[in-house]
């Protein structure tokens, strides 16, 4: 007997639809995906990256973990990065976070979770480096959600930061990595105005030149 038997019969129901509303989608799907967007997001199950931007299969490549967290030592990420850039040829890299982000609310704090504190110790750095504005928030709520914006701004900012991103700014291929926030509250997306698409927008010591050297 099959387990979870109610997720085999809503996928059979799933593929039925899409059959009915395009007899071929799933055959040019299994030739080739040719996303125009890459997707670091949060692994909060209530965060579904091509859901909520209302993209189907095989337009969206996606990458998640605890809170959105871009480490230039990250194999993980970063094998999905240089996949997505230099072999799907994506257009936009997409750094979302939400509001009431739970890994962000735990960086902020002085509890332990276990093996999670690791990781968690990226997103302190960042709570560390704006802790005098964020403490002057009153209001908790509005206080996480803060950090949750800058959570996101130091991301984008590591992304732009990595050779994948910025080799491909230097070959001419046309990249451009945003920063959003979604909430959870209304389902809506919200640019943070964070937008880079030229290695001229970065400080100049994260900037490399042709031979791999910071300018």
């Amino acid at each position: 007997m099959k387990e979870l038997p109610q997720l085999f019969d809503s996928n059979r129901q799933w593929a039925q639809r899409m059959n009915s509303s395009n007899p071929t989608f799933f055959a040019e799907l299994a030739a080739m995906q040719t996303p125009q967007y890459l997707w670091i997001g949060c692994s909060d199950s209530r965060v579904p990256a091509t859901e909520i931007c209302g993209l189907r299969p095989g337009q969206m490549f996606v990458h998640r973990n605890i809170a959105n967290v871009v480490v230039h030592s990250d194999m993980n990420l970063l094998s999905v990065l240089q996949y997505a850039v230099e072999v799907l040829k994506v257009r936009h890299v997409i750094v979302c976070g939400h509001y009431g982000c739970g890994g962000v609310k735990a960086a902020m704090s002085s509890d332990s979770y276990g093996l999670i504190d690791n990781w968690l110790r990226f997103i302190k750095d960042v709570y560390g480096q704006h802790h005098r504005v964020i403490d002057a928030i009153d209001d908790p709520t509005t206080r996480v959600n803060r950090m949750c914006e800058l959570n996101v701004a130091a991301q984008v900012a590591n992304l732009c930061y990595t050779t994948i991103v910025q080799d491909a700014w230097r070959r001419g291929q046309q990249l451009t990595v945003h920063g959003w926030i979604y909430g959870l509250h209304d389902g809506l997306l919200k640019d943070l105005d964070l937008c880079v698409s030229a290695p001229e927008q970065l400080p100049d010591h994260y900037r490399m030149d042709a031979s791999g050297q910071s300018t």
